[in-house]
């Protein structure tokens, strides 16, 4: 906008600087026409005034003799002169000796006597006296030919018409300036009423997101309260039934009914917060088959007794890499998007194919479809528009937030993929989930630790850092089974202090959230900068430091974890 008004400036200036510009030119056209014409008028009276003092002093004779041949002769003579157009020769009582006229249409006029030299019409007027020996015996008259006024102007005709351009000019860039100026205006005003306008639709629209965030978080808060009942009362009901039972298969039982049970846990807690968006995709080479094998009891249990699942995946499935956990929350919402459409109960087949690069021409690469088929009732044109937008849903209310199919949508593209869907009323609807192919070799498998006992030391010394007492106990017994000899304390101030007392430990564990100035991350730098030596091994279960943590090269682990992961990652953060 500055620009813009510097420009309009500059711009307001140009008709004054050209009006200026035109009216010098006038001026100084005038005073060289005025200059040119007084320098010709000059230059005439001289001549004219020397060919009488001529004629004068030629006559003489002639006059003081009354020798009127002689005179005649002499008045005759000027007709070599072409500018001379008539002459006349008078004696002192004024009568007419001789005379001369180049078209015969008169003489000169003697009554002009002695005045000075006359400009009459287009003809230059001079008298001069004639006298010998200081007495006066008459008098010449010569009137000569000047070049027509109109004649003389035509020589201005070329700075005429620069002048005429000139205004032209000036009064098109004013013209133009105006248009310029009220439409710069016009801008200006639109450009501000666009940004009002702007401004008003993000802050409605912000406020719509929020209001239907929250009424999607109400919706989610009672089905995720009853997940987390189910979970601890298992956890509860396990640990009771092991108070009261001897028998070591059957505490196995129990043991691992529990362990499902904290993986259930977990599994929400990952859908939770990328829900929430404060997950970042994590993408891993996957098998499809495998993965979705592994999903079929999730599936039955999900879906009901009603709705049958039938896994139709063709051998030789290309990998994809993706996010697992994203991928498995895409399936399920698909499955239960499926389920819902069919209240009576029906089928479900998920299939897939290989699409070689150009079966797609909105998709570069190789690509997997993943073809997820329902029974149901299908979709009119209108809802199949909007399915994947936020909080879209035909569900009535608090049977459904609208986010499944807008999490299966972001999932895809933040892959890499697609997702598309073919849909008629009554005859059910089919989605594709598109995914790149890559070439990428499968993971190996890590093998799951046995917490097998270990002597106390024989790993080293460990400094924990954890402020919840829960924690920190489970933490350092499964620390002390792996090996360790442990020194807790639960605060980073805390740690730097014993770090201070006794840098000789082999690693540091701390949890990413802790109370006082500074988190897992700041201790993780103040150590680095001061034991540069001294690995750090971070963990958490939810921090919005969690992107920060990756972008530094810092090892996290994810809460909840079990023993052999735990002895994973501390291996992997120490050297050798």
């Amino acid at each position: 906008m500055a620009l813009l008004g510097k420009l309009q400036i500059r711009w307001s200036l140009i008709p004054a600087i050209a009006a200026c510009g035109a009216m010098l030119l006038v001026l100084s056209g005038l005073a060289i026409g005025v200059y040119d014409e007084q320098t010709y008028r000059a230059q005439k009276v001289r001549e004219a005034t020397a060919q009488g003092e001529i004629l004068a002093a030629t006559v003489t004779a002639a006059l003081a003799f009354d020798d009127r041949p002689a005179a005649q002769e002499y008045v005759e003579a000027l007709r070599v002169n072409s500018q001379v157009v008539s002459a006349g020769i008078y004696n002192q009582d004024g009568a007419l000796v001789a005379d001369y006229a180049r078209d015969r249409g008169g003489h000169a006029d003697p009554t002009v006597a002695l005045h000075p030299p006359a400009f009459v019409g287009r003809h230059l007027l001079v008298v001069t006296p004639v006298a010998e020996a200081g007495q006066r015996l008459g008098l010449v008259a010569v009137r000569i030919d000047t070049d027509p006024i109109a004649r003389r102007l035509s020589r201005y005709v070329g700075l005429g018409l620069l002048l005429f351009m000139a205004l032209l000019v000036v009064g098109v860039l004013a013209a133009a300036h105006a248009v310029l100026t009220r439409t710069n205006n016009d801008l200006a005003d639109a450009n501000r009423n666009l940004q009002d306008e702007m401004h008003e639709r993000e802050r409605a629209e912000s406020a719509l997101r929020q209001s239907q965030r929250m009424e999607a978080m109400g919706q989610l808060t009672g089905g995720v309260a009853h997940d987390f009942n189910n979970i601890l009362m298992i956890a509860s009901s396990g640990l009771d039934l092991m108070e009261r039972t001897d028998k070591p298969e059957r505490r196995k039982v129990l043991i691992d009914g529990m362990r499902q049970a904290v993986e259930r846990g977990a599994s929400l807690t990952r859908q939770l917060l990328a829900f929430s968006r404060r997950t970042s995709l994590r993408p891993e080479v996957i098998d499809l088959a495998a993965q979705l094998e592994g999903m079929r009891l999730l599936l039955d249990r999900s879906l009901g007794e009603d709705i049958s699942v039938a896994l139709d995946l063709p051998p030789g499935l290309w990998r994809v890499k993706v996010d697992p956990s994203e991928f498995e929350l895409a399936v399920l919402n698909l499955a239960v998007n499926a389920r819902d459409a069919m209240p009576g109960g029906g089928a479900i087949t998920i299939g897939g194919e290989n699409r070689p690069i150009g079966s797609d021409a909105a998709l570069p690469g190789d690509h997997v479809a993943l073809r997820i088929t329902d029974t149901g009732s299908g979709m009119t044109p209108e809802i199949l528009s909007r399915v994947f937008e936020p909080f879209f849903t035909t569900k009535a209310v608090g049977k459904g937030t609208g986010l499944g199919l807008s999490q299966v949508y972001g999932f895809s593209r933040a892959s890499g993929g697609d997702v598309r869907i073919e849909s008629e009323v009554g005859l059910g609807s089919t989605i594709f989930l598109l995914l790149p192919r890559t070439e990428e070799a499968l993971p190996l498998a890590t093998p799951e630790l046995s917490p097998v006992t270990r002597p106390p030391g024989a790993q080293g010394d460990v400094l924990l850092v954890e402020d919840d007492e829960g924690v920190a106990t489970l933490v350092s017994g499964m620390l002390t089974e792996l090996g360790y000899n442990v020194t807790r304390v639960d605060c980073a101030a805390g740690a730097l202090a014993a770090l201070e007392a006794n840098p000789a430990f082999d690693i540091v564990f701390s949890d990413l959230v802790m109370p006082g100035e500074m988190d897992g991350i700041a201790l993780a730098r103040e150590i680095g900068r001061l034991w540069p030596s001294l690995p750090v091994l971070l963990t958490t279960g939810f921090s919005p430091g969690v992107a920060a943590a990756a972008e530094e090269g810092l090892t996290l682990l994810t809460k909840p974890y079990g023993i052999g992961a735990l002895a994973a990652a501390l291996d992997g953060a120490r050297p050798g």
